[in-house]
């Protein structure tokens, strides 16, 4: 029998083919999190003149060289409401948070230092030249490149390219996953299993994870044991113009395994269909025309660890995402493990912070079909193929879940 494909080598091939999606422009309210496909150049320069940054009085700095200085209000000045009148000799206006400096102005004088009486104000306390004066310009000026190509937004990334006076930004298009769950066993949450059948849960957790990667996610929900109805399925995926189809269930090779059949019928180029890999070593990767094919098994907790490992990369690959994979961490380990064998093993463990840093436990019980430890779960303990057996307080690798 041939030797199990790598994670590592399964994931290069998952990615072999994928690259970052045409550009769109986005407006900014659907732009958080998204890459962007160009470079951002301000618009405007911020600020576009110069404006007080107190509330107080704009003044002449050589008229408040001497102290006691007393001049005379001319006018005043608000966000949003310039005063075109030069400020002569002796002169100040009255200014707000945001205005414009007049003309001849160079200096605002905060209210809390000033004693006013009519239109005269007495001025005590020394202020510098151009002090809390926000100059044209301060911030960005028209022109510059401020969020470069390839950048993942970010909330205050919006508050800049809003500032530049972008009201669209051009971002990769969102990723498109077609999913569906194969296998006449299955039945739709709310309904009443029959004998044999059970509840579907897969499609949740994964079109959750596509749609937490910044995808858009179609459902097509349960599809029976019979391959005209599997081929149907992926001619739909198809048609619907899918980035990446994801099945679970029915990717081995068993007479009621008919998702690799159907793939073949509509002329897939297959990738794999086994790994190294525990929990999901029937896990299947093709390409089918301009789509990607990934075809998960049916337990519950291969088909997220599946999508963690392989489902999440290749969407972000597709996003123009270079930070494809969860970061990996050290951590301590919380209980004695046996060697592992020829498989990675991704073991759900709870994490706890220590003094002496994050200790990872495993759940005693790692069986694929256990939903309750996947959902308790912290992070993935990592276990290489072949990796000796490891003692509690030695140190291990983690994937956190979640962040």
């Amino acid at each position: 029998m041939a030797a199990l494909l790598s994670v590592a080598d399964a994931l290069t091939r998952v990615l072999e083919h994928a690259r970052p999606l045409p550009a769109e422009e986005a407006p900014l309210a659907d732009a958080v999190g998204r890459v962007l496909a160009y470079a951002l150049k301000a618009r405007r320069t911020q600020p576009p003149a110069d404006v007080s940054a107190m509330d107080g009085y704009a003044v002449r700095s050589a008229d408040v060289a001497n102290r006691p200085a007393r001049l005379k209000v001319v006018g005043e000045v608000a966000a949003g409401r310039p005063f075109s009148r030069a400020i002569g000799p002796g002169e100040a206006a009255r200014i707000f948070t945001g205005g414009v400096m007049p003309p001849g102005s160079d200096t605002v004088v905060v209210q809390e230092n000033v004693s006013r009486d009519g239109d005269q104000v007495e001025i005590n306390e020394a202020t510098s030249k151009g002090r809390h004066v926000r100059l044209q310009g301060l911030d960005f000026k028209a022109g510059e490149t401020l969020i470069a190509a390839g950048h993942r937004l970010t909330g205050r990334d919006l508050t800049l390219a809003a500032g530049m006076n972008h009201p669209f930004v051009p971002v990769h298009r969102r990723p498109k996953i077609v999913l569906f769950a194969t296998g006449d066993e299955l039945v739709p949450p709310g309904t009443e299993p029959g004998p044999g059948q059970i509840v579907s849960s897969n499609p949740f957790a994964l079109a959750a994870l596509a749609r937490g990667e910044g995808a858009t996610v179609e459902d097509l929900g349960i599809v029976g044991d019979r391959l005209d109805d599997t081929i149907a399925a992926v001619q739909r995926a198809r048609q619907g113009g899918a980035d990446i189809l994801v099945t679970t269930g029915g990717a081995s090779v068993g007479d009621h395994d008919l998702v690799q059949k159907a793939f073949a019928a509509e002329g897939m180029t297959l990738s794999f269909w086994r790994l190294a890999l525990r929990p999901g070593r029937p896990l299947m990767h093709g390409r089918l025309g301009g789509m990607d094919v990934l075809g998960l098994p049916g337990n519950p907790v291969s088909a997220f660890v599946c999508g963690f490992l392989f489902l999440a990369p290749l969407i972000r690959r597709l996003a123009g995402r270079n930070d494809l994979m969860p970061p990996v961490e050290s951590a301590i380990l919380g209980c004695d493990l046996p060697a592992n064998n020829e498989r990675a093993d991704y073991m759900r463990a709870t994490l706890k912070n220590t003094p002496q840093g994050p200790v990872v436990t495993p759940f005693p019980i790692q069986d694929s079909s256990m939903m309750v430890p996947l959902a308790k779960a912290d992070c993935l303990l990592v276990r290489e193929p072949f990796e000796a057996a490891a003692n509690a307080g030695s140190a291990c690798t983690i994937m956190r879940l979640d962040r």
